[in-house]
C-alpha cells in the first residue's frame, strides 16, 4: 500500500522531495538494524579463539573504544537536518574534495557490507536448502532477496522505517532468548574448555570494530527524519548500550553452554543445539537469516541516500537525485545501490566484502572525529543541538583509536584503501573540471 505524501513533506520548484516520516525510535531501530547483522552470528566462535573465557571482556573494551567514535557522530550529526551522513559532516567541516571522499568511500563500506550480508543469507538457508548452495539457487535466491528490500524501500519510506523496525525486534528477540535461557546453564568446566595459550586483543578489538560498524548508516536519512538535530544523539547512544548489552551476553552465554567453542562452525546454533536440541538449531538458523535480511532491507532504505545527498549537491550526477513524484523515495539512487550490493554479493564471498568494508570504515570514522574539531571552529555554524562535554578530548582519543586500527592493516589492505581514494580523486576532479571550477571552499552550513 502506497503512502500519501504528508504535511512534512518538503516541496519546492525543482519537484517532488523527501517526506519526514522517521521518528525517534524509528531512528534507533534503524541503528540497531545497521549494526547487529551478520556478525553476531560468527562473531562468538572467533572471539572464544581468540580471548577463550575472557572474550566477553574483550566485547566490552571494543565499545568503549567506539564510544567516542560513536559520541563524536551524535554532536557533528546534531548540527544538521539534511540527508548525507558522514558524507554531509566531512563536506561541511573540510570542503568539497573530502567530503566527495567521505561519501565515495561510504558508499563502497555499505556496497560491500551489502554483499557481505546476502553471502551470509545465503549460507544459512542452505543448510536448510542444500539446492540453494549450487551456482544457480545462489544467484536466485540473492535476486529475490534484493528485489524484495528493493520494492519495500521504493514503495516510501514510511512503510520500509516500521518494516526495519519489526526486523530489529525480529533479529534481537532470539539473541535475547539465548541470554535468558543460556544464562542460567552456564558452567565453570564448560568454560574451562575455552582456554587460549596464547590470546591476541588487539585482533579481537579489530573484529568487533567490525561487528560494531554500521551505527554512522542510520544518520545518512537525516532529510526523512522528523527532528534529526534532536533524534541523533539518543538514538545513537541507546543502539550502542543495547549493542553492547546483547553482544557480551551472547558471548558470554555460548563460551558457558558449548565445549570448546572456537571450533563451533555455527556457535550461536550450537548455543542454542545445547538448550534445545534439533528444534534449537533450526531456530537459530532462521534467526540468522531474519538478522542477515533485515540488515539488508535497512541498508538499502539508509545508504542510497548518500548518492541522492551527492547527486543533490552537484558531485555526481544530477539524476541520481531524482525522488519518486508518487513515494516521494529517490528511487534511482535506491536501484543504483541495490544493484551494486547484488553484483558485489555474487563476485565474492564474505571475508573478501568484509574485510574491505572494515578497512574503508576506519577512515570515514576519523574524517567524523576530526569534523567535531573543525565545525567548532568554524564561524557562523549553527550550534549543535547536543554539545559533547570535553569534545576535543573525546575527538582525539577517536581519531587516535581509528589510526592505531588503521596501522595495523597489511600492506596489500592499504594499497586496496589508497586505490580506492585515488579513484574516487580521479572521479571529483573530472566532475569538477565539468562544472567549470576546482575543488573550492567548504560548502555552505545547512
Amino acid at each position: 500500500m502506497s503512502e500519501e505524501p504528508s504535511p512534512r513533506a518538503r516541496t519546492d520548484s525543482a519537484g517532488p522531495r523527501l517526506v519526514r516520516a522517521i521518528g525517534r525510535w524509528d531512528l534507533t531501530a534503524l541503528t540497531v538494524n545497521g549494526v547487529i547483522g551478520s556478525s553476531i552470528f560468527g562473531m562468538p566462535a572467533v572471539l572464544a579463539a581468540l580471548t577463550g573465557a575472557w572474550s566477553p571482556l574483550a566485547v566490552l573494551l571494543a565499545a568503549a573504544g567506539i564510544l567516542f567514535i560513536v559520541l563524536c557522530h551524535a554532536e557533528v550529526a546534531s548540527r544538521s537536518r539534511e540527508p548525507g551522513g558522514t558524507y554531509l559532516y566531512a563536506r561541511e567541516a573540510f570542503g568539497g574534495f573530502v567530503g566527495f571522499q567521505a561519501g565515495w568511500l561510504g558508499f563502497w563500506i555499505r556496497v560491500t557490507s551489502m554483499g557481505a550480508n546476502l553471502n551470509v543469507f545465503v549460507s544459512y538457508l542452505a543448510a536448510m536448502a542444500p539446492a540453494v548452495a549450487r551456482p544457480r539457487g545462489r544467484v536466485l535466491t540473492m535476486l529475490l532477496v534484493t528485489a524484495l528490500v528493493t520494492v519495500v524501500n521504493l514503495r516510501g519510506v514510511r512503510q520500509s522505517a516500521r518494516t526495519v523496525d519489526l526486523f530489529a525486534v525480529a533479529k534481537v528477540a532470539p539473541l535475547l532468548g539465548l541470554v535468558l535461557l543460556g544464562l542460567w546453564r552456564i558452567r565453570p568446566q564448560v568454560l574451562a574448555t575455552q582456554a587460549v595459550a596464547a590470546p591476541d586483543w588487539t585482533q579481537a578489538v579489530l573484529l568487533l570494530v567490525f561487528a560494531y560498524g554500521g551505527f554512522e548508516a542510520a544518520l545518512v536519512p537525516a532529510g526523512e527524519v522528523r527532528d534529526p538535530r534532536k533524534d541523533a544523539a539518543f538514538s545513537l547512544l541507546m543502539a550502542l548500550g543495547i549493542v553492547a548489552a546483547v553482544y557480551t551476553l551472547v558471548q558470554l552465554a555460548v563460551v558457558g553452554l558449548v565445549p570448546h567453542a572456537a571450533s563451533a562452525p555455527a556457535p550461536v546454533a550450537a548455543a542454542y543445539g545445547v538448550l534445545l536440541g534439533g528444534a534449537g538449531v533450526t531456530l537459530a538458523s532462521v534467526a540468522a537469516m531474519v538478522s542477515t535480511y533485515g540488515w539488508t532491507l535497512g541498508s538499502v532504505l539508509t545508504s542510497p541516500r548518500i548518492v541522492y545527498s551527492m547527486g543533490e549537491r552537484g558531485d555526481l550526477p544530477g539524476w541520481l537525485a531524482h525522488v519518486h513524484p508518487r513515494f516521494r523515495t529517490p528511487d534511482v539512487a535506491i536501484l543504483v545501490y541495490a544493484m551494486a550490493g547484488l553484483l558485489f554479493a555474487l563476485s565474492g564471498g564474505f571475508a573478501a566484502n568484509a574485510t574491505i568494508s572494515a578497512i574503508i570504515r576506519l577512515v570515514t570514522y576519523g574524517l567524523v572525529c576530526a569534523s567535531l574539531v573543525a565545525l567548532r571552529r568554524r564561524p557562523g555554524v549553527d550550534p549543535p543541538a547536543f554539545r559533547l562535554p570535553a569534545g576535543g578530548v573525546v575527538s582525539a582519543l577517536g581519531l587516535s583509536f581509528c589510526v592505531w586500527l588503521v596501522s595495523t592493516r597489511t600492506f596489500t589492505q592499504a594499497w586496496i584503501l589508497l586505490a580506492l581514494i585515488g579513484l574516487g580523486a580521479a572521479f571529483w576532479a573530472v566532475s569538477a573540471r565539468g562544472r567549470g571550477r576546482g575543488p573550492g571552499p567548504a560548502a555552505a552550513p545547512v
